[in-house]
């Protein structure tokens, strides 16, 4: 495009009439405005990167949304990274695309990590979670409550509006544990070696230190998204 401008403009320079030089005018106005509207599309195109502001996974996982793009945030409620991310991730939840869905799934990368996450399915399970999961964040990271023991958090559910007896009952269910099971192959399917970590329609993983920051973490969220629906229809 920059070779055909200035072959352009040479042309009109160097043409003998004035109706020539009106003539090379004209084109070479036409050629910079398709070079100034390419511009956008181009910049969008390099704004992030494979294997800069994201990660292809080796091999395409499964997703749990159907028809909507899944967006998985791994997590742990100990971890003071993701305790920082969550007011970013429930801003992006607000105004994500109507194509998009968001997962959450408590990473288990070691044992110590299991308590957390059976905390979590424990919510889900009682159909609690949308309302406390913020809530045991704050409950670890600000007010500094110890929640090591299914009787600790137990008793701080029941604080915050649930049943104790049924926090107990669902603690140790088969529902837990099978989703327990679940969240610790999909941490070793994602390849992920921390969190938080963001998985985008089971092919492409990201997070706040590829992306830069928590700002730009949501326009690379948004920009994957965009780009799986793009792959599944075909683009």
């Amino acid at each position: 495009m920059k070779n055909r401008i200035l072959s352009t403009l040479r042309a009109w320079v160097f043409a003998p009439k004035l109706s020539a030089r009106i003539f090379w005018l004209s084109l070479w106005a036409g050629a910079l405005v398709l070079f100034a509207v390419s511009l956008p599309a181009r910049a969008q195109d390099a704004q992030f990167v494979e294997g800069g502001h994201y990660e292809a996974l080796r091999e395409t996982q499964p997703v749990q949304t159907g028809d909507k793009i899944e967006v998985v945030e791994l997590f742990w409620y100990r971890c003071p990274h993701c305790n920082s991310l969550q007011p970013f991730i429930a801003k992006w939840k607000e105004r994500k695309p109507e194509n998009a869905e968001l997962v959450q799934i408590p990473a288990i990368l070691n044992d110590n990590w299991a308590f957390s996450a059976r905390m979590y399915y424990t919510l889900e399970a009682l159909g609690l979670h949308e309302q406390l999961h913020p809530e045991v964040f704050q409950a670890i990271h600000q007010a500094r409550r110890p929640l090591n023991t299914r009787e600790q958090f137990a008793d701080w559910a029941a604080e915050n509006g649930a049943e104790r007896d049924q926090v107990l009952a669902a603690f140790d269910s088969f529902t837990v544990e099978s989703k327990m099971s679940f969240a610790t192959v999909m941490a070793g399917k994602y390849q992920i070696t921390g969190v938080p970590a963001i998985i985008v329609d089971g092919k492409y993983r990201t997070s706040v230190s590829l992306a830069g920051s928590h700002e730009k973490l949501l326009d690379v969220i948004d920009y994957l998204v965009e780009r799986a629906a793009g792959e599944r229809a075909g683009g």
